[in-house]
């Protein structure tokens, strides 16, 4: 479960209410004394006489919860539904409820003993006796100092949910005052359609979740779509505000009633969502992993990359590792889901040719710019898609290319033509393909025209190292409908039965002329508009330093001081200097209050013997200008000439 490490820590919370409240006020510090007071430690009972007849029931100290989560930076509500859910339960299983006493350390070793033998797990008992093979390590180990708290990433994890929760709307599930205007401004009113597709899609994704991650599942996805739907209404805000600024109108009706858009934008808060609670998770492999969220919905990979950019730009307050995800989540799209049968990518890139977009020539600083869009900031439908895919192709072949034929620069670019060949106009081939298989595909048959001995086991073999890999890229690659094969067996009967004559005019006196390489640009997620509140803060904001006034760059040799650092000023005689300087300073800026002006003092140096430079016309050295680096030395002469007058001095 994607989960187990929080939920984990919530039920010891639970244990840690249920043991606190038991014991001796005494025995307790103040801190839970105090929580413990105000609320009765034991289940009441109404009357002696009814104590006799009916069990004592447990009551749910809340105060001490709530200290508790408190101190653990936990979430109140998520533990007391983790209490009500599972840990009550599981104390009515036991029938500890109603015993005022502590349990028997006897029976629950019986009761573990039972529940061991019949699943065969991990005998949780063993780190009870704190055997060093089975704890993490604590102090110094190979050199490199380990904390000896092991709670490091579940605190980062529980810290990036409570700044989630708390950063989203108090209005709940509930469009906001200013969405719900946005609604009503429409031609059409979205707001019944908005209801019932969060219902229907709701009760789809709390289903999927459960048989994705087990029994009570149902009840967590509740808890993780209703803070996407929280998600979903405030970032659905803030772009709608930002084309209102933009575009200055209010009426939205025709995105506000795409139920493509509504889809996609949910499904990328629920990422968000499922990825911040993954970051407590020990096993990154779990089941609702990207793209897990689109099976559920039924969404093409392409229209949730439509909204990604977005998403991100009109949420300022994601964390690092959360943006990191999504763009993740992008190169996979670009990389092989988008490209499987029924994507709209293919209806879209056919449009693109019948416009004649790949008569266009394309030039380097084309593939920096910002992508294009056909309607509306939302309902955006990329006029040049290919453009992110050629960016993307293009770091993973010179990555690859870095490690294989470094002795063959030159081939890089016959290779990356090749494979832009075919992206552009086979990219028929890359239907239920990889990116990757195209790429390799197009290195070994340039090496092959090329007389280059690469063989594809040294491809495969160099490949492994590149980033989010997999062995079913090369292994299990799709030949004809329903046959699948290795990585060369698909370049023989597929890749180069298609490209065989373009192939082998690079082998030729006359190649085709050499695609331009992609200008990698920036990530526009790196660098948000600024100033940014700082999450978890009210009146904390953050932004990008400006430079100074007095840049480095723009001070010249006579408006600056020369300091050195680290020289020591050995005799007196400096000092000396240094006070009638600044003597000087406070002469010239007496006299400044007579009407004169005299020249400032600009720059201060110790390698002119009984001078210093004023405006730059007294003691300038042309040759010592031009020699960079030369200062340090200069100086050095200068120390070790006044050593050597001290040295007469004393003679």
């Amino acid at each position: 479960m994607e989960d187990d490490l929080v939920i984990s820590f919530q039920l010891l919370l639970c244990t840690l209410e249920l043991f606190i409240k038991r014991c001796s006020p005494d025995l307790l510090q103040p801190l839970y004394q105090s929580s413990i007071n105000k609320v009765p430690t034991r289940a009441s009972r109404r009357s002696q006489n009814k104590a006799k007849s009916r069990p004592a029931e447990l009551e749910l100290d809340v105060q001490l919860l709530e200290t508790l989560c408190k101190e653990n930076e936990c979430s109140l509500e998520e533990v007391k539904n983790v209490y009500q859910t599972s840990f009550l339960a599981f104390l009515e299983s036991l029938d500890l409820s109603r015993s005022p006493d502590f349990p028997q350390v006897s029976d629950f070793n019986q009761q573990y003993e039972e529940h061991y033998l019949k699943s065969r797990d991990i005998d949780g008992r063993l780190f009870l006796d704190g055997d060093e093979t089975l704890v993490a390590p604590k102090g110094f180990s190979s050199g490199v100092w380990c904390h000896p708290c092991f709670c490091l990433r579940l605190r980062a994890a529980m810290t990036s949910i409570r700044m989630l929760r708390g950063d989203l709307p108090s209005s709940g599930d509930q469009p906001s005052t200013n969405l719900a205007t946005y609604f009503k401004n429409c031609s059409v009113d979205p707001t019944q359609d908005v209801q019932k597709r969060l219902e229907t899609l709701g009760q789809m994704f709390s289903q999927k979740f459960g048989e994705a991650v087990g029994p009570r599942g149902v009840v967590y996805g509740r808890q993780r779509f209703a803070l996407g739907v929280r998600l979903y209404y405030k970032v659905m805000e803030a772009m709608l505000k930002s084309e209102e600024k933009r575009l200055s109108v209010q009426n939205f009706s025709k995105l506000l009633n795409d139920s493509t858009f509504h889809t996609s934008l949910l499904a990328c808060a629920l990422e968000v969502v499922m990825a911040t609670y993954e970051g407590a998770s020990s096993d990154a492999g779990t089941d609702v992993c990207f793209p897990w969220i689109l099976n559920v919905f039924n969404l093409p990979a392409f229209d949730f990359y439509k909204v990604i950019e977005s998403f991100i730009k009109a949420e300022p307050t994601l964390s690092k590792d959360i943006i990191k995800h999504l763009e993740t989540c992008e190169n996979l799209i670009m990389e092989r889901i988008a490209w499987r049968t029924g994507s709209p990518l293919f209806e879209l890139l056919k449009q693109e040719r019948g416009s004649g977009a790949e008569e266009q020539v394309e030039t380097p600083g084309s593939f920096s710019q910002p992508l294009q869009h056909n309607h509306t900031a939302f309902t955006r439908v990329f006029s040049a898609p290919s453009s992110v895919v050629y960016c993307l192709a293009y770091t993973r072949l010179k990555t690859l290319c870095s490690y294989l034929l470094s002795s063959h620069p030159e081939l890089e670019p016959i290779i990356w033509t090749l494979f832009q060949h075919t992206l552009q106009h086979e990219y028929e081939l890359m239907r239920d393909h990889h990116l990757d298989q195209l790429m390799m595909s197009a290195m070994y048959a340039i090496c092959k025209v090329k007389s280059v001995d690469l063989r594809f086991k040294s491809i495969v073999s160099a490949y492994k190292n590149l980033p989010n890999t997999n062995q079913e890229t090369f292994k299990h690659v799709l030949i004809t409908e329903g046959q699948y094969d290795s990585i060369i067996v698909f370049y023989n009967q597929v890749f180069m039965q298609k490209l065989k004559t373009n192939i082998l005019q690079y082998a030729s006196t006359r190649p085709p002329p050499l695609s331009p390489i992609p200008q990698i640009p920036r990530s526009p997620y790196k660098f948000p508009n600024s100033p940014l509140r700082v999450p978890g803060s009210n009146n904390v904001y953050i932004s990008p330093m400006k430079s100074s006034r007095v840049s480095p760059g723009i001070i010249t040799p006579r408006s600056r001081m020369l300091v050195s650092i680290g020289e020591s000023f050995g005799l007196s005689n400096r000092f000396q200097k240094i006070n009638q300087m600044v003597s000087s300073d406070r002469s010239h800026k007496r006299t400044l209050d007579l009407g004169s002006t005299p020249k400032p003092l600009k720059r201060l140096r110790f390698d002119i013997d009984g001078q210093d430079e004023t405006d730059g016309r007294v003691g300038i050295d042309p040759v010592g200008l031009l020699c960079a680096g030369s200062t340090r030395s200069r100086m050095q002469e200068q120390k070790l000439k006044e050593d050597a007058e001290s040295r007469k001095e004393s003679l």
